[in-house]
């Protein structure tokens, strides 16, 4: 299977997510999300965290042996923590090599394209819930979910999901959904405002 170089669109989508990461406020941190798990301050300190572990895949490390989350960052430092981060992960995939040689993330050993891809649906996903959680200060790129989306199908094929899927199971999306809302339903999601 084909898949379209993921390196531009990953950049794109860690450029809108550390847009949007910027507008968050200190009083917003403690806020709801819809990843039901995690208020606004776990949900940012998880993109920080599985940026730095697609980072350290792409430079040949294992990023499974990071956590998935960063500690240590101060309520007004994530947008300087983000931006790091997604400059060292967009540096470590700039190889050509990169995208054939086989690399482990949590869904297995696959192409470095395929991993790239995965945490394309992952930042997006997480910036989808982040714009939720504040009210949606960000008018959010379609195209950037239609290409998760379709790596959520790729990789997430059977709508019924079990505990060792980061995911939970899909969700019937709304009449005419949009990109966003179609990904967010595939990954169990639902928007705050019908929470």
């Amino acid at each position: 299977m084909t898949i379209t170089d993921p390196r531009p669109v990953y950049t794109r989508a860690t450029e809108q997510a550390a847009a949007l990461i910027r507008t968050v406020r200190p009083d917003q941190l403690a806020g709801p999300t819809p990843c039901t798990e995690f208020d606004v301050r776990t949900l940012l300190s998880h993109m920080v965290g599985g940026t730095r572990r697609i980072a350290i895949v792409g430079e040949g490390g294992d990023g499974l042996a990071e956590p998935a989350f960063a500690e240590g960052v101060e309520d007004d430092g994530w947008a300087e923590a983000y931006d790091e981060v997604r400059a060292r992960a967009v540096k470590a995939w700039e190889s050509d090599a990169r995208m054939a040689a086989p690399v482990r993330v949590p869904w297995g050993e696959v192409p470095g394209d395929a991993a790239l891809s995965g945490y394309v649906m992952e930042i997006v996903t997480h910036t989808w819930d982040l714009n939720e959680s504040l009210g949606r200060p960000l008018a959010l790129d379609p195209a950037l979910a239609e290409f998760a989306l379709a790596a959520g199908h790729r990789n997430l094929p059977d709508p019924e999901r079990d505990a060792r899927t980061p995911f939970d199971s899909a969700r019937p999306a709304p009449e005419e959904a949009g990109p966003y809302a179609e990904l967010a339903a595939w990954l169990g999601r639902e928007p705050l405002s019908r929470a």
